[in-house]
């Protein structure tokens, strides 16, 4: 890249960073520039950035200064917020004084995460066919304040998104909202000049700088129909989250009920009522295949069961053929509403029969009976062939490097496929991990089982957050183990608060955790990623195991299964790579800030002694790393005792 052109970057990072009041850090630096070249080249990047690197400005300056419209795709409705009610406006900010122009900015999500003036001012039907004005209850409460709001937004000419809405549950939301297939299109709707989702794509399409998450991102990579406007390049931030966002966006589901939900709300607006009795009788074979199939991944379907998805499949075909024309009076949103779904039931149902080689199917128990789900087995070409193969992208996250190599990621994104040309880089982090964190694994304990904490397991528990006093952040591999072992310390150590994901609203506990230093929060796989508790409130960061996948785990099996075909090691390829994404993730809830300090416990002695655990650890900061107990015992006193004296 030309001097003149590192110099301008240089020029615009600093002026951004200066007004945010931070400061510039030679990780961030290089890796505006190594973005600023791959931009201009056309060359794929990736680029681990530790905590505290202020990657969200190495990324956004080149971006801003490219010159062709750049797409942002974060993982977290977190960041999304972050880049653009802080980081965005700072640049800008900054870039005005250095720039003649200042490029514009919008952010973009899918349709059901903006309110449906439609749906709010003229009503669609329910489950039980009758329109929803004003329920009653607590539903009622909920979706008249949600109204109230959405009128005020467009009146006030708000974004109308979910984000910025009142406090509501999802049940609450979906009374407000409609998906892509509900929607009516603006050339039918009568509240199209005032659709914030219409607004929302107009200023996308006029911006240079386009904010959207990993989900938007993979149906844009799937659909025949662009969602998101043209673009030269794609920053994707948390990216070691990619492969698994865009194979949840590709996963589908089946289940008898809303087989049955589609038929019903299909019935008035059909020609005739035999097409909705025949997706009535599917629901019903279906329900009853079902009972008679075993939970668990399924490898070659019965002929049972295609023949009943097959079914499902043509009755839903039928029901879509025989939709009557539209009617004066008839309320557009319903019929629109109940062919989006009968449509949806057409098209999982005949994925699932046509499923080959490269899918998943299984079976599970839900809330409402048994389901089928359908996930890609791999989704790495489809990115290669989509996400890669006509625009630059960088992907950058503070783990990418698993096990101290970028392959893991790259295979899991399709970077290996065909002659993609990419370059990895590792900026580093602003923190000094061998002074400020401990890495202590408990060596001496037994390997973890099934039967829950072993005694073992909750004396070292109890003597590390007795030892912290308190400050403790709990990262758990299931929900059980998070409740037992807070029942064990509430009851051996009474005098702390210990908060339990699941008990209030994440947000509410994260803020009684910050507030209350002394006070423990335990939970699982929400708290292992984008939790930011800096300070005395978090000393202690106890793992109590290596956070491997469920044994039983369709998907994850198939996956091991398959590398294994081709002479790979499938459980070092999938299980452990997973689990050094996590363990590095879950480390780094501890360092947040140049002044923290602390302990990482993993009570899982494995990481010591299993020929798998030089692996992950080399995934993890590189903290000081013993097993002595009592070495970390006492760091941890001592650090109580600082951080107490600090607030006298």
């Amino acid at each position: 890249m030309p001097e003149a052109e590192t110099s301008r970057v240089r020029d615009v990072l600093h002026a951004a960073v200066g007004s945010v009041g931070g400061v510039e850090r030679p990780g961030q630096v290089e890796m505006a520039e190594a973005v600023a070249a791959a931009m201009e080249d056309g060359r794929h990047l990736l680029v681990q950035a530790g905590t505290g690197t202020g990657k969200s400005l190495g990324y956004l300056v080149p971006s801003l200064l490219h010159g062709k419209r750049v797409v942002i795709a974060t993982a977290t409705l977190g960041l999304q917020h972050q880049l653009v009610q802080r980081d965005i406006p700072a640049l800008l900010s900054g870039a005005a004084d250095v720039l003649d122009e200042v490029p514009s900015h919008a952010v973009l999500k899918g349709r059901s995460n903006y309110a449906c003036l439609h749906r709010l001012r003229v009503g669609v039907p329910d489950d039980q066919g009758t329109l929803v004005e004003i329920p009653e209850g607590t539903l009622g409460a909920e979706v008249v304040s949600l109204r109230e709001w959405a009128e005020d937004q467009a009146e006030n000419a708000g974004p109308g998104d979910r984000e910025s809405a009142p406090s509501h549950t999802d049940r609450g939301w979906r009374q407000v909202s409609v998906t892509a297939r509900e929607c009516l299109g603006a050339s039918k709707c009568d509240f199209a000049l005032e659709c914030f989702a219409e607004k929302a794509k107009a200023k996308a399409h006029a911006a240079q700088l386009v904010v959207t998450n990993h989900s938007l991102l993979a149906i844009d990579a799937q659909g025949d129909v662009p969602t998101l406007p043209e673009h030269d390049v794609v920053v994707i931030d948390e990216a070691h989250e990619l492969a698994s966002r865009v194979t949840q966006a590709a996963t589908v589901e089946l289940e008898p009920v809303v087989v049955e939900r589609a038929a019903r709300r299909a019935r008035g607006h059909l020609k005739g009522g035999r097409a909705a009795d025949d997706l009535a009788d599917a629901s019903d074979a279906l329900a009853d295949v079902l009972t008679r199939t075993e939970p668990g991944r399924i490898d070659r379907p019965t002929d049972e069961l295609l023949d009943v998805l097959s079914l499902v499949r043509d009755s839903a075909r039928a029901c879509m053929s025989d939709f009557s024309s539209e009617k004066g009076g008839e309320p557009d949103a319903a019929r629109q509403q109940a062919r989006g779904l009968v449509d949806d039931v057409r098209l999982v149902a005949e994925r699932m029969a046509a499923s080959s080689a490269s899918d998943v199917l299984w079976a599970a128990e839900g809330r409402s009976g048994a389901r089928l789900h359908l996930a890609p087995l791999d989704v790495a070409s489809m990115l290669a062939n989509s996400v890669f193969s006509d625009r630059t992208v960088v992907l950058t996250s503070a783990t990418l490097s698993l096990g101290g190599s970028f392959d893991a990621v790259v295979r899991s994104v399709g970077l290996g496929f065909g002659d993609h040309e990419w370059t990895g880089i590792d900026v580093g982090s602003p923190f000094d991990y061998g002074k400020q964190g401990v890495l202590y694994v408990a060596k001496h304990l037994p390997p973890p089982g099934r039967e829950g904490p072993s005694t073992q397991l909750a004396d070292e528990l109890v003597d590390l957050v007795e030892a912290a006093g308190g400050r403790t952040l709990g990262l758990f591999s299931s929900r059980r183990a998070a409740e037992a072992a807070a029942e064990i310390v509430r009851d051996r150590l009474p005098d702390l608060e210990i908060l339990v994901q699941g008990e209030a609203h994440l947000s509410e506990l994260t803020q009684r955790f910050v507030e209350d230093e002394h006070s423990c929060l335990f939970g699982t796989l929400g708290l292992w990623q984008g939790l930011d508790v800096p300070g005395a409130t978090c000393q202690l960061v106890l793992i109590d195991r290596i956070p491997f996948p469920r044994p039983d785990d369709p998907l994850m099996g198939a996956r091991q299964r398959l590398v294994e075909k081709h002479g790979g090691n499938g459980f070092m390829s999938v299980a452990a790579s997973h689990a050094a994404l996590l363990l590095a993730q879950g480390a780094g809830r501890l360092i947040r800030r140049v002044d923290d300090r602390g302990v990482v416990a993993v009570l899982d002695s494995r990481l010591a002694t299993a020929r798998y655990g030089s692996y992950l650890a080399a995934s993890l900061p590189p903290m000081w790393r013993t097993t002595d107990k009592a070495t970390v015992i006492g760091a941890l006193k001592r650090l109580d005792q600082v951080a107490s004296e600090a607030r006298v």
